[in-house]
């Protein structure tokens, strides 16, 4: 089995970060997310991955590298514009060839794995077979119908009004099938080749297609408030480790990931709270649930709930709470009061009132 990683797309609902760097990179839990997804491919055991990318090749080929980090052979793919999920499959077919595959949505976050989800497609081995999970608001969705056995009926892109509540999340497997359905297939109305009308074809045509209720954790991070929630979960896992310096008048409570470089002094961490290699906070207090990035500054600050990407410097605020600081970004002020949601992009200078 190959598989095949998603990481092109746009990010709109995540400016002002994705206007500087790829969705995919952006970190929960100390990590990019392409790179929490790279990690659930290879402990199938896959070893090829193929890496759909767009504009933004130099950024993540220095962050994925050949992939040997994680176990895996990287290729990468360029697509020139994002055209549907079912045109990297066509993108992908010399790379893929007649092999099985894993389709894995880049800016997809499955922490509890997809190992069941192989598994079951091993053991079936339909044309396809794909991870559903029941959504609130199914409009946003490819939506799927199942019959009792767990066979797909029907297939439905963003159904308006909705017929269904099974949404179709981030994790295909495929047989070498799908590359007649791609390619017989036209644009939809939004101009993209769905992979939903591509699963559509196969079943129109009698093959089997089948789907599993995915129990795990699942979230889609394409919004600051789910890149906030998937931190939040990713971190519920961490581990106590101090790799760095914590001096004798700092105190650690919880799960706490102090990286090699790091300097924590005269401050607080309550975890679960990582300390990103490099970093320093001083005279501050790290609340539950925060990643501080690498090379970071906190100086008389207060954060908790909060992604602080790499060279954020946080001064004299003394709370920040659900907020998501750029690289290299800047925010300080002497405010008193509590500041919630946040978002300062790359680079940025942020000065709160007094």
């Amino acid at each position: 089995m190959k598989a095949l990683v998603l990481s092109g797309g746009s990010g709109t609902r995540l400016r002002p970060f994705s206007h500087s760097m790829p969705k995919q990179l952006i970190p929960v839990a100390g990590e990019p997310v392409l790179a929490h997804a790279l990690g659930a491919v290879a402990r199938l055991g896959v070893t090829d991955v193929g890496v759909v990318i767009g504009g933004w090749e130099r950024e993540i080929a220095e962050a994925i590298g050949d992939g040997s980090r994680f176990g895996v052979r990287v290729t990468y793919l360029r697509q020139e514009r994002p055209d549907g999920l079912a045109s990297c499959v066509a993108l992908a077919r010399p790379f893929l060839g007649d092999d099985d595959f894993v389709m894995y949505l880049g800016d997809n976050v499955l922490p509890d794995g997809i190992d069941g989800l192989a598994a079951e497609f091993r053991a079936r081995r339909p044309a396809a077979h794909i991870a559903v999970q029941k959504v609130e608001d199914p409009r946003a969705f490819g939506i799927a119908e199942l019959a009792s056995d767990g066979s797909v009926v029907r297939l439905v892109e963003k159904p308006e009004p909705p017929c269904g509540d099974l949404a179709v999340i981030g994790v295909y497997f495929f047989t070498a099938a799908v590359h007649a359905a791609v390619a017989a297939i036209r644009p939809s109305a939004r101009g993209e080749l769905e992979i939903t009308d591509a699963l559509q074809w196969l079943l129109d045509q009698g093959a089997r297609v089948t789907a599993s209720e995915y129990a795990g954790y699942w979230k889609d991070t394409g919004r600051p408030e789910d890149v906030l929630a998937c931190n939040r979960r990713l971190l519920g896992d961490l581990c106590r480790e101090v790799r760095g310096d914590v001096d004798a008048a700092s105190t650690l409570s919880g799960p706490v990931l102090v990286e090699p470089g790091a300097r924590v002094v005269r401050s607080r961490i309550d975890g679960p709270a990582i300390i990103g290699a490099g970093a320093v906070v001083k005279d501050s207090h790290v609340g539950p649930h925060t990643s501080v990035g690498r090379d970071c500054l906190l100086n008389a600050a207060g954060v908790a709930d909060s992604v602080l990407l790499d060279g954020a410097t946080i001064a004299a605020v003394p709370d920040l709470r659900g907020c998501i600081v750029g690289r290299s970004a800047t925010v300080t002020g002497g405010a008193r009061r509590v500041h919630h949601r946040l978002m300062v992009g790359d680079h940025a200078s942020v000065e709160l009132p007094g």
